[in-house]
């Protein structure tokens, strides 16, 4: 069993090679040492090239400091596992449950934004050990992690997810079990209309982005958020929502459905609202 350490753990490792994966792995890079779980060999080599990039951009981060690897074998001995792959609960769980198999005593963590954190875990037969950490990407930029503890997990486990958010200089607000935490609930039905009002009134994306960056004060606006965040997992997020509370605010418009499905899936494809 890890022991509650300064930064609450010694040793983590990020299982995942998409954006959040990469920022969470650089900025834990400014306490440590900190290993990436890569899918594949490619991967791997963008992972390092990203890595190197990011933690020119934070404070006293170090890319000497994490190493990536295709291997999951590399990863035994962690304290801390967080998975950081695609937004799907059967992929989820595949990863967690070999991870957890080969990191008996780890922690194991995941950055969902959508899944229920205990069903995720029994599923993966690591509940005893297993909570949720959202990160928000950009991770190095982004304040806040919304921590989901789940009841039954032992004391000491939630003492060293606290630790950790805290030795990256995170806003942590501890968050109940609930599809979608708070963010994403109230979030995407807000997002998902933006898409409906283009049908509705006849606007361009620019134009509704423009009302909400410049007369609310959006870093940016809802049409351009969706491309960042990708309009395949807007969709995902969405469906999960929607099945969880019924809310027609969280079923995903029809219109994003037909993009996604014709391949544009935002920034990520180089065309969404936006072409890029």
């Amino acid at each position: 069993m890890a022991e509650l350490h300064d930064h609450g753990y010694e040793t983590p490792a990020v299982a995942g090679s998409g954006a959040i994966a990469l920022g969470l792995a650089a900025s834990a890079s400014t306490l440590g040492e900190v290993r990436v779980l890569a899918r594949s060999d490619s991967s791997a080599w963008r992972a390092e090239e990203t890595i190197e990039e990011l933690c020119g951009k934070i404070d006293g981060a170090d890319a000497e400091r994490v190493r990536v690897t295709t291997s999951p074998n590399d990863v035994e001995g962690c304290d801390l596992i967080v998975e950081a792959i695609v937004e799907d609960a059967e992929a989820k769980a595949a990863v967690l449950a070999a991870l957890g198999e080969i990191c008996p005593t780890a922690d194991l963590a995941t950055t969902t934004s959508s899944l229920g954190i205990a069903e995720l875990g029994e599923r993966a037969g690591i509940a005893d050990r297993f909570y949720g950490l959202h990160v928000f990407n950009p991770v190095p930029r982004m304040e806040l992690i919304e921590l989901c503890i789940p009841g039954a997990l032992p004391p000491e486990i939630g003492a060293r997810a606290r630790a950790f958010c805290g030795a990256l200089r995170k806003h942590v607000v501890e968050v109940p079990d609930e599809a979608g935490f708070v963010v994403n609930r109230l979030l995407f039905p807000y997002l998902f209309d933006a898409v409906r009002l283009l049908d509705e009134l006849g606007l361009e994306p620019i134009e509704v982005d423009a009302c909400m960056s410049k007369g609310a004060g959006q870093p940016m606006g809802p049409l351009q958020l969706l491309d960042f965040v990708g309009l395949d997992v807007s969709v995902a997020i969405g469906e999960k929502l929607h099945a969880a509370s019924g809310s027609k605010g969280h079923a995903p418009p029809e219109r994003l459905l037909e993009m996604v499905a014709a391949g544009k899936l935002g920034r990520k494809s180089g065309a969404g609202f936006y072409k890029y």
